[in-house]
């Protein structure tokens, strides 16, 4: 959920995917541990403050704006003021105020080319079965036999969900007048197994790459090189590999390389609100939010959380009165940019989570803020959070369709979240324990795109292009020219775009043409209504606190029991039920 690759924040609340905020490049450290300088600040103002009050407000205040966003009552704000909070607060028309820190110590591996990237704990899992043994032999695909995709029999997710040649595709594919938001860390536009349905012209990157944190280490990694040393990427680039995973399971078309996604003629829109890093700022989120609303999309992907707080607590007794306040306006802005979207007709659909927790219970949040290292700040462990008071955003934002995840029997997955009145949905996203040994194996996660770029890099290619890994896949077309690569992951990240697909199943079939913006248009509301309505409904294991058992590459053996609350119907298991394609859109 955060994911950026699969995401995750900490070992014990790991989710497919992390925000990162916005960082100012000039602040520096005084000796007594202050931050001074020039920082930045996303301002939130009272709704209906015109753009001149809000300026006014602003300057009042010490501060400079930089960007706005007037959809949702919001700036980006850049201040040398160290007073610049308290003199915020006391304007009228200032709701609140989120500091963008100085971000440093980005935790996880590192690709080969020296590059941070996160990886939470389930993704990592993934990867530790990698060993020294090499890469599934897959054929490659034959002349006159397009109606099977060359890599269709790794595909164990698709099945599930009914996705597949004798499923859903005999009745509803996908149409190009449906538009998919993926709100992510970019998407590959090159791939040839998502360049057929890459919308370039409505795609947009809405964030700016930061090479290096506050002590010189590597953040997103180094900017373009001449002549632009630009810190934007190109809006069909990603450098993490999580967005072009996601894009690809909801939407690769049926071409005769690779894998189908679940909506194989689907239109995809990056709207990149992620770093290479796999953090996800608040700003970037707002303005992707927004502007899906205004272009039309009609369904996006959420797998991720809004950094820095894995929860926002509104009253938490352990944060300061300045932490509060940032949180409290976390939550306020990111749920008008909800509420601007789904009023125009996005179906707005999350990742429920990778940190094995009950979302219905007192919480313990041991990785918030997530920024290590920044001056007079350090992560603390926050204990029975009331979850009536404290939300992860976007998953528990209002009108969000959370979704947990299961693995190959269909069980929930061991780290997926949960909750019965959180979990909206289930849907396929990997779960590599999910053996009749209980032994790890990489088979069990998802299968989709990977940037050839990042496969280098990675190293999981060699300089011959040859897949030298386990957990990675290449595969060719009929004449052996045009070749993709593709790579497991698992993670509620992987789970959500399953049920983002079926959605867009739904607007395709159902929607009808809009005739302000283009394309088609079915009410959120709708949709939601019909993706519930035709899931598979799953009842809670028996007995239903669940024991899971893994045995680590130490070794070590490893057990967790999750409780399943409610009836077959509606649970805290699989909500309404497993995602099913083929019932959404079949006869």
């Amino acid at each position: 959920m955060r994911r950026l690759r699969t995401i995750a924040v900490t070992s014990t609340i790991a989710l497919a995917l992390t925000a990162l905020a916005a960082v100012p490049a000039s602040a520096v450290t005084s000796e007594a541990g202050e931050v001074t300088g020039e920082q930045e600040f996303v301002v939130l103002f009272a709704e209906g403050t015109s753009k001149a009050d809000a300026a006014a407000a602003v300057t009042a205040a010490g501060g400079t704006i930089v960007s706005e966003n007037t959809d949702v009552g919001v700036a980006t704000v850049r201040t040398t003021d160290a007073d610049f909070v308290a003199d915020a607060a006391a304007q009228g028309v200032i709701e609140g105020t989120a500091q963008n820190r100085v971000v440093a110590d980005v935790p996880e591996a590192r690709s080969a080319s020296g590059d941070a990237k996160k990886l939470d704990e389930a993704e990592a899992e993934v990867r530790a079965t990698a060993g020294t043994a090499t890469a599934p032999k897959v054929a490659a695909a034959k002349k006159g036999a397009a109606a099977v995709e060359p890599l269709a029999s790794l595909q164990w997710d698709m099945k599930q969900i009914g996705a597949t040649p004798d499923g859903s595709y005999k009745y509803e594919k996908g149409s190009k007048k449906v538009l998919v938001g993926i709100l992510d860390t970019g998407v590959d536009g090159a791939h040839p197994d998502i360049a057929p349905n890459f919308d370039a012209k409505r795609s947009r990157n809405f964030t700016v790459d930061i090479p290096v944190d506050a002590n010189g280490a590597t953040i997103d990694g180094p900017c373009e090189e001449e002549p632009d040393q630009s810190c934007t990427d190109p809006s069909d680039v990603d450098e993490n590999g999580h967005g072009t995973h996601v894009a690809s399971t909801i939407g690769s078309p049926i071409n005769g390389i690779g894998i189908a996604g679940v909506a194989p003629n689907v239109s995809l829109v990056n709207l990149r609100a992620g770093q290479d890093s796999g953090y996800f700022f608040l700003q970037p989120s707002l303005d992707a939010l927004t502007y899906a609303g205004k272009i039309g999309v009609d369904v996006v992907n959420m797998s991720y959380y809004v950094d820095p707080w894995l929860f926002n607590c509104t009253n938490n007794s352990a944060d300061s009165p300045a932490d509060q306040q940032e949180q409290r306006t976390i939550i306020t802005a990111m749920q008008r940019a909800l509420d601007f979207a789904r009023l125009r007709g996005v179906t707005l659909i999350a990742a429920a989570g990778n940190g094995a927790t009950d979302y219905t219970k007192a919480m313990t949040d041991a990785g918030s803020p997530d920024f290590a290292d920044v001056p007079g700040e350090v992560a603390y462990t926050r204990d029975l959070l009331d979850p009536a008071s404290c939300v992860s955003m976007p998953s528990e934002g209002k009108g969000v369709v959370a979704v947990s995840s299961t693995g190959q029997t269909k069980r929930k997955a061991y780290y997926s979240d949960y909750g019965n009145g959180y979990v909206d949905v289930a849907a396929p996203g990997g779960d590599v324990y999910d053996t009749p040994a209980g032994t790890r194996d990489y088979a069990g996660g998802i299968l989709a795109a990977y940037p050839a770029a990042l496969a280098a890099s990675e190293g999981a290619i060699d300089d011959a292009g040859n897949v030298v890994v386990p957990w990675a896949v290449k595969s060719c077309d009929a004449a052996g020219t045009t070749c993709g690569y593709y790579q497991y992951l698992q993670g509620t990240s992987m789970a959500s775009p399953h049920a983002v697909g079926v959605a867009a199943l739904i607007v395709s079939k159902y929607g009808l043409p809009d005739i302000i913006r283009g394309g088609k248009y079915l009410p959120a509301q709708l949709v939601e209504a019909r993706l519930k309505q035709s899931a598979v409904a799953t009842a809670c294991p028996v007995p239903a606190a669940f024991t899971y058992t893994r045995t680590l590459p130490t070794g070590a053996v490893v057990t967790d029991t999750h409780t399943c609350e409610g009836t077959k119907a509606k649970n805290g298991f699989y909500g309404s039920g497993i995602v099913n394609a083929l019932r959404a859109v079949g006869h």
